[in-house]
């Protein structure tokens, strides 16, 4: 489904009164790097639905929008979340760059931990990454230091769970059941986080995963 392509009028309505974050495409038709970029744009449009909003603004038909923004070159990709301008980069991004712009300000479940939070926080030593998936997968491959504690087995190891040198942090192969179970912890009024995306955006951020010989 193509990005919807917003005017000068409209622009308040879509963009500041939106309740999510909104991605802001500016292009012009005779750019080049804009037709390029545009399937990313696409894409990422698709995988926001419902978290996010994505438009696109021409300059050339919204010119006094354009130049009150100080948009000075295009493609430049602006992020407004409650209704102002809170990030911005200029040039052709990739799909993953595009999304690292909107990531920080989309609305997040209680308890999630993002990948690049979690990497930092790890390199510190501050936190211990929980496997939940079974043991034969997580024996494959799994985040550094993390130890295996597969779902069903983990609320009868609770005491293990907190004694643990670090902060745990549960994933998952997606973060679906690593959430789920946060959830049920939560309301058992053991709060523990878990990492948004699980293994796949740990692994599409190009992070290394531990994989015993």
């Amino acid at each position: 489904m193509p990005v919807p392509v917003i005017s000068e009028q409209s622009f308040r309505a879509e963009v500041l009164q939106s309740q999510v974050p909104v991605l802001v495409d500016f292009y012009a038709d005779w750019c080049g790097p804009c037709k390029t970029v545009a399937p990313e744009v696409e894409a990422l449009a698709q995988e926001m639905e419902g978290r996010a909003k994505v438009v696109k603004v021409n300059i050339d038909k919204s010119p006094m929008l354009a130049q009150s923004l100080r948009i000075q070159s295009v493609p430049t990709f602006m992020v407004f979340a409650k209704g102002r301008p809170v990030e911005a980069q200029a040039g052709a991004l990739r799909k993953a760059q595009l999304k690292a712009l909107l990531e920080p300000f989309l609305p997040r479940a209680q308890g999630s931990m993002l990948v690049a939070e979690l990497a930092q926080l790890l390199q510190q030593g501050q936190v211990v990454p929980v496997d939940v998936r079974e043991g034969a997968v997580y024996a494959r491959a799994h985040l550094p230091g993390a130890v295996s504690m597969p779902e069903e087995e983990i609320e009868g190891r609770l005491a293990e769970l907190h004694m643990l040198p670090g902060e745990p942090v549960l994933y998952c192969r997606s973060g679906d059941k690593s959430k789920a179970l946060s959830e049920r912890l939560a309301e058992q009024g053991v709060p523990v986080a878990f990492l948004e995306g699980g293994v796949l955006t740990w692994e599409s951020e190009g992070l290394p995963l531990e994989r015993p010989d």
